[in-house]
């Protein structure tokens, strides 16, 4: 076997362990990526981010009278289920149900992405749903 014989034989072989390697390497990449935990993302529907810089308090009712329940970072992005209209703050009378908890943030300060439905029309489909329900059912 000649010197130009064997190194195309070795060339060859670097080749396909190279090629061999890159595969394992491309199919190991996916199983771990398909592996890697859901997490619950506020951007499974209308979601909103706090433009507030000191943050953004959270409130039992859309009013600045009503309780503080929490606060939000600024920059933070949370779920939005639905809006009112309410107490006026600087201009702005829309107030945000979060998704997660039954809490409300005002809306002059937070960035809103996707479609908010209003209150009024979350509610009613869910009582159509109930008004659904046959007399007499158990359960």
């Amino acid at each position: 076997m000649s010197t130009t014989a064997v190194l195309r034989t070795v060339r060859g072989r670097n080749i396909i362990a190279g090629a061999g390697a890159l595969t394992t390497a491309v199919a190991l990449g996916a199983t771990l990526m398909g592996a890697a935990p859901a997490q619950a993302s506020p951007h499974n529907g209308p979601y909103g981010t706090v433009t507030a810089r000191s943050g953004l308090i959270e409130r039992q009712y859309p009013s600045t009278d009503s309780s503080i329940r929490g606060s939000l970072h600024f920059r933070e992005t949370v779920g939005l289920k639905c809006k009112v209209r309410a107490q006026n703050i600087e201009g702005n009378t829309i107030w945000y149900l979060l998704r997660d908890r039954q809490v409300w943030v005002s809306a002059r300060y937070m960035d809103n992405h996707g479609f908010v439905k209003f209150c009024k029309d979350v509610d009613r489909s869910s009582r159509e749903m109930l008004n659904s329900v046959p007399k007499g059912a158990k359960g």
